[in-house]
């Protein structure tokens, strides 16, 4: 149970006390947390759909979504794109990333994230609504496999004591709960692995490595990508 408030702790802004004994166990328990943003959002879409046009249903659902992450990933997609597009050596890229003000690839990066999630959830159909936050939250704990780019930081803390054993108990809850969709489960999680993977490689030709801040990157982009598949060639 300490795992599961663990993941919860940090990956949404749940009141849970903070103190809690972090440790890669927690891992496991990401799909399960990702599971419940998307029961929140199908709910939050059923509930407020009757009321508004789908524009502003999509912009309501977006802000719900960052809120109830305390919009941790979004920082760490800012973070990441003016680390990841700057010129520069791989040296001033990791400075790059611990500097608290944002640059134009950042806000660029930040921008077109909340466009394109903003643009999918305007029509996209509920199942995608929850798969979308499993697979992002399942990518992270795949994406920790790969070698980090420094040796101190929260990502670090997790993914120094990650075992194959943490990576198959979240692979198997995250089975769990997408199974019921079938062949867009399966499409839906090809597509969380392939960006996620991509996206780890260009990390590590960039950065050395990754970090905190890219597996934020991940989680989002991961989630707008099984967004724009749902409403693409998953669903034709």
């Amino acid at each position: 149970m300490n795992d599961f408030l663990a993941a919860c702790a940090l990956l949404t802004i749940a009141p849970i006390r903070r103190a809690l004994n972090f440790s890669a166990r927690a891992f496991a328990y990401f799909p399960l947390v990702g599971a419940l943003l998307g029961i929140i959002l199908v709910g939050a879409q059923i509930v407020l759909k009757p009321f508004f046009p789908p524009f502003v249903l999509a912009a309501l659902l977006v802000a719900l979504w960052a809120l109830l992450t305390g919009a941790l990933h979004l920082d760490g997609v800012s973070d990441a794109c003016d680390a990841l597009f700057a010129t520069a050596t791989r040296e001033r890229r990791l400075e790059i990333l611990r500097d608290p003000h944002m640059g134009a690839f950042g806000a660029t990066g930040l921008i077109v994230i909340l466009l394109l999630k903003f643009s999918a959830l305007a029509s996209v159909n509920l199942a995608a609504l929850f798969l979308a936050p499993v697979l992002a939250r399942w990518a992270m704990v795949y994406a920790a496999a790969f070698p980090l780019a420094r040796s101190q930081g929260m990502a670090a803390l997790f993914a120094k004591t990650l075992t194959r054993r943490k990576v198959l108990l979240a692979t198997l809850c995250a089975l769990g709960l997408v199974i019921a969709f079938g062949w867009l489960a399966v499409g839906a999680w090809l597509t969380a692995v392939l960006v996620a993977t991509l996206l780890a490689r260009f990390a590590i030709a960039r950065l050395g490595g990754l970090t905190g801040d890219i597996y934020g990157m991940i989680c989002e982009v991961v989630e707008v990508s099984v967004l724009l598949a749902s409403l693409g060639f998953l669903t034709k």
